[in-house]
């Protein structure tokens, strides 16, 4: 391993750990980059390792920033909750130690990926890594025909739509009332935010977990077309005439560096309980 990158947001503790990451790693004749997410030109780049210095949402503005570059990522926690942020400020000499030495083992996160279409047939992308949020503008309540592998399930009616991955589980589907599902199963879970159930509308009142190779049709309401949100792990994208998104998990990835394998554990006990 000869080059790192080192994505950090632009708070003094962010900046003072990636300073001393650099240091440390120049030390050992290793190259460092530092890259703040905010520098929308520092996307590709032949690196090894990725680290990210922040929180959750600097690690996830981090992985789309990069194109989900192939090399695989850590993140030391400078931030909040930090799910993602595996490594404390005090483990730095660890990492650095165990990433030269090349003593650490990585997984794969598959990403979500909504595919929306719209009337006059165009197709527009979407992927994240925790979940993709389907809702009304302006907080408006939604409409929306549901279908799972093709078979209708519901008439949907409510703030909108969570769909979210196993590693996403824990975000914002969490939040909701969604189930915790463990990384290494492949799933997609679709959770209501708000539903209403009416005699117009019967929406399901409970987050449903689905195989991770199953899709997800949605159909707005007609006269909701131009009112449809489609966010990704936070970043909303408005899309106007949209005759149908379908949801799966796909085959794009992000790998994810670890040097405890049973770190998912010691997080979900340490952040969540």
């Amino acid at each position: 391993m000869k080059r790192v990158r080192i994505f950090l947001n632009e708070y003094p503790a962010s900046i003072e750990v990636a300073n001393e990451l650099s240091e440390r790693f120049r030390s050992l004749g290793m190259e460092a980059e530092q890259v703040y997410i905010k520098s929308l030109d520092n996307k590709g780049g032949d690196f090894d390792v990725n680290i990210v210095v922040g929180g959750d949402g600097t690690f996830l503005q981090s992985v789309r920033l990069s194109e989900f570059h192939s090399a695989p990522f850590i993140g030391i926690n400078t931030g909040g909750l930090g799910f993602f942020q595996e490594i404390g400020v005090d483990e730095i000499p660890t990492l650095v130690h165990m990433l030269k030495k090349e003593e650490f083992i990585t997984d794969e996160m598959k990403l979500i990926k909504s595919v929306a279409t719209t009337n006059d047939g165009s197709e527009l992308s979407f992927y994240a890594i925790n979940e993709i949020l389907i809702k009304g503008i302006n907080s408006k309540v939604i409409h929306m025909d549901v279908y799972v592998e093709r078979n209708f399930l519901q008439k949907f009616s409510g703030d909108g739509i969570i769909i979210s991955t196993s590693v996403g589980s824990t975000a914002y589907n969490f939040s909701v009332g969604g189930a915790i599902v463990h990384p290494s199963i492949e799933t997609m879970q679709m959770s209501p935010l708000a539903p209403i159930s009416s005699a117009a509308y019967r929406s399901l009142l409970n987050p449903i977990v689905m195989p991770g190779n199953y899709t997800i049709d949605i159909y707005p309401e007609t006269k909701y077309e131009k009112s449809v949100l489609i966010v990704e792990d936070g970043v909303e994208n408005f899309v106007r005439n949209i005759r149908k998104i379908e949801t799966t998990i796909s085959n794009t990835f992000v790998n994810r560096l670890h040097l405890d394998k049973d770190i998912y554990w010691k997080n979900l006990k340490d952040k969540f309980i």
